[in-house]
């Protein structure tokens, strides 16, 4: 691990140098604040150790510089003070995690090392799980999609913005028409990786910031901000001849029969009363047209 140390004091830091070499960590010493900040600001430094009465880190903040900064990743601050009194006066309005006061012993400060790569790991742990939580409540955990819930409100947004903006919009929406066929013949696990080959087909073919939704078991919707008419139509049928070129296949190579469709709404201007719900419900509705007509792929609703 890479750890900073702030000291200014020779026979100090070559105890701290001394015992984090020791236990194979990699030092970056630094004279003054403002040199230790440009370090932390090259990235990479999990850890700092910072002694109170040999630098400027009371005159420069240094501390509250350092979380105001708001990395990516937390800093676990080690503050080096003079002695207890000191300990006791700044522990409570420092903004360091943990305390060590002078003389530095060696087996204490190796203690206090332990204890913040115990600290940060368990910090790491707890931010990975918040992340995947914050990912399970906006995506799809079979196709990595946007969900319902997370598709709607990225539909309200775009709605908002076409509305207030006067600009074009349209919404695909497309189905897998012959899925339950597909589960019935091959079983559920096929059926469920068949909707996730049509997924990945449908990102290689969409625009890279459209946001995909999948919105029931065989339907996907795809809002196309300031897209209109024909060009919705080219979008979706892209789309759509991606799909039916993708290998979707048994192990043994036998290829699997898929029937895609899709309807679109596409308006030129966002009437004032027009809600997601119910754009979705009107690209639903050209789905159906579309299931409905032998030689149409994609059927199109304009407002």
């Amino acid at each position: 691990m890479q750890i900073l140390v702030l000291n200014n004091d020779l026979m100090e830091r070559t105890v701290i140098q001394q015992v984090l070499q020791h236990n194979g960590h990699e030092i970056l010493p630094a004279e003054d604040s403002d040199t230790a900040m440009q370090l932390l600001q090259e990235g990479g430094i999990r850890f700092v150790i910072a002694d109170r009465t040999t630098t400027d880190i009371e005159e420069k903040q240094f501390i509250r510089r350092v979380r105001e900064a708001n990395p990516p990743y937390y800093i676990y601050i080690l503050l080096i003070t003079s002695k207890v009194q000191d300990l006791e006066a700044v522990e409570l309005h420092s903004g360091a995690d943990d305390f060590l006061h002078k003389p530095i012993i060696p087996f204490d400060l190796k203690s206090r090392v332990q204890i913040a790569e115990r600290i940060i790991a368990l910090r790491d742990s707890l931010t990975q799980a918040k992340n995947a939580l914050e990912d399970a409540a906006l995506f799809d955990p079979l196709t990595n999609l946007l969900n319902p819930k997370a598709f709607l409100a990225l539909g309200k947004g775009e709605l908002e913005r076409a509305r207030r903006s006067q600009a074009p919009l349209s919404l695909i929406a497309l189905k897998v028409d012959n899925l339950q066929d597909i589960k019935r013949q091959y079983g559920e696990d096929v059926g469920k990786d068949v909707v996730v080959l049509i997924a990945q087909a449908m990102r290689e073919k969409s625009r890279p910031y459209d946001g995909i939704g999948h919105y029931q078991e065989d339907t996907f919707l795809i809002p196309l901000p300031g897209v209109i008419g024909q060009d919705a139509e080219k979008i979706a049928d892209r789309i759509l001849k991606g799909i039916l070129n993708a290998d979707i296949s048994l192990l043994n190579g036998t290829p699997i029969p898929v029937a895609v469709r899709a309807g679109i709404i596409s308006t030129l201007r966002v009437p004032v009363s027009m809600e997601i719900e119910m754009l979705i419900e009107k690209a639903l509705e050209a789905l159906s047209h579309a299931q409905q007509t032998a030689e149409d792929r994609v059927f199109t609703i304009f407002l």
